[in-house]
């Protein structure tokens, strides 16, 4: 406290003791007792000056109500007594607040420099800070928690930025082996397609693709009116340039003209591979290449066969995405599940292989059986 506030002159019978309302309450003082105003002192003089008023007042206050009040007014002295401790300790518990507090706050300036020292406080003790548990990894780098994200590593490519449906594409499509004439179809037109677009932009307007040209139907394809589909405003105008819609429309007349020589389009393109995988093992993306000498023979054998827009570079991406070659990273987890179902197709059509043999040899056996018996019914009429 500051000191008493100022006081009106009053009479010599108003001398001896007066009421004063002060910040405190209304409490009891003689004038003589007052000491002048003094300087303001610091926080530890404050406090001091603080304990010593209010043992003052209390001692005024007691001899002043005890000579003064009769017996049952005990009662309210008691009152005002504990109400004086409280206040007294309120203020030192203020002022053990507030070094809490400086000592929490230097506290926390070194927990983030990584100095971690301990502070303790009039008030009580601060639990300890819990930091949660993270990994290390074996370079010694702190790793944060792994998200359900995560959990599935796949190739760098992939990053958490990239758009779901490219993402889609990598997990259930690109390197598994295609072996249907209309899915090969499809992805060599979106192959080629990458000439313009990239692969999240078309696999956003995948279905655009499939309904301008029927579902990737080869035939159905080899046979639209290019004035209709090249037409200013058509649905095949906002996807490709006129010079790729004319490719795609050339290379289903050449698709189907391979499914007459060959049996199927699948029969041909896997006849450049030996009907097997090519499985790279790449550890690093700077090490996917981006043509192979495999993809350079495919190319001049089908630009020969009159197929338009396809470079070494679009068969290759085309080589990807139908799983001619297992260009996922060995780290990625679908470079192994690729490898397993290309092994499964490749029982499957080992067994299909031997069902045709046998259905074959069981059919020249009927033959001959039919032809012996027909000649033992001639040789009987005779």
């Amino acid at each position: 406290m500051s000191g008493a506030p100022r006081l009106r002159s009053m009479n010599v019978a108003d001398s001896e003791e007066r009421h004063v309302l002060g910040p405190a309450g209304n409490k009891t003082g003689s004038l003589t007792s007052r000491k002048p105003a003094s300087k303001p002192l610091g926080k530890a003089g404050k406090l001091q000056d603080d304990v010593t008023s209010a043992k003052e007042k209390k001692s005024h206050k007691l001899s002043s109500v005890v000579t003064s009040s009769p017996q049952s007014h005990s009662i309210s002295v008691h009152s005002v007594l504990r109400r004086h401790e409280q206040l007294l300790h309120s203020n030192l518990s203020l002022n053990a607040s507030c070094s809490s507090d400086a000592s929490t706050d230097s506290f926390h300036s070194r927990a983030s420099t990584g100095r971690l020292t301990r502070s303790y406080s009039m008030g009580g003790r601060k639990k300890p800070y819990v930091s949660k548990p993270r990994s290390v990894s074996s370079d010694g780098v702190l790793d944060s928690p792994p998200d359900a994200s995560q959990s599935q590593k796949r190739c760098a490519w992939v990053t958490p930025n990239t758009e779901p449906c490219y993402a889609t594409f990598h997990d259930e499509e690109w390197g598994v082996p295609v072996h249907d004439d209309k899915k090969l179809f499809e992805l060599l037109v979106l192959s080629i397609s990458l000439a313009e677009l990239t692969w999240p932009a078309i696999l956003s307007k995948r279905h655009i693709f499939r309904e301008v040209f029927a579902d990737f139907d080869p035939v159905a394809v080899s046979k639209l009116n290019e004035r209709k589909l090249l037409a200013s405003g058509s649905a095949a105008s906002f996807l490709l340039s006129e010079l790729k819609l004319r490719a795609v429309i050339e290379n289903a007349r050449q698709v189907s003209k391979v499914i007459d020589e060959f049996g199927s389009f699948d029969k041909y393109i896997w006849n450049f591979v030996n009907h097997k995988v090519m499985v790279s093992r790449f550890r690093y993306p700077r090490l996917v290449p981006v043509k192979t000498p495999k993809a350079d023979v495919i190319s001049k054998d089908m630009v020969r066969r009159g197929f338009r827009g396809v470079g070494p570079t679009v068969v290759y991406s085309f080589m990807q995405a139908a799983g001619l070659t297992n260009d996922h990273l060995i780290s990625c987890f679908r470079f192994q599940e690729c490898i397993a179902a290309a092994e499964r197709k490749e029982e499957n059509g080992f067994k299909d292989n031997n069902n045709n043999a046998e259905e074959k040899e069981s059919g020249d056996v009927m033959e001959s059986d039919l032809s012996i018996a027909i000649d033992d019914l001639s040789f009987s009429s005779e």
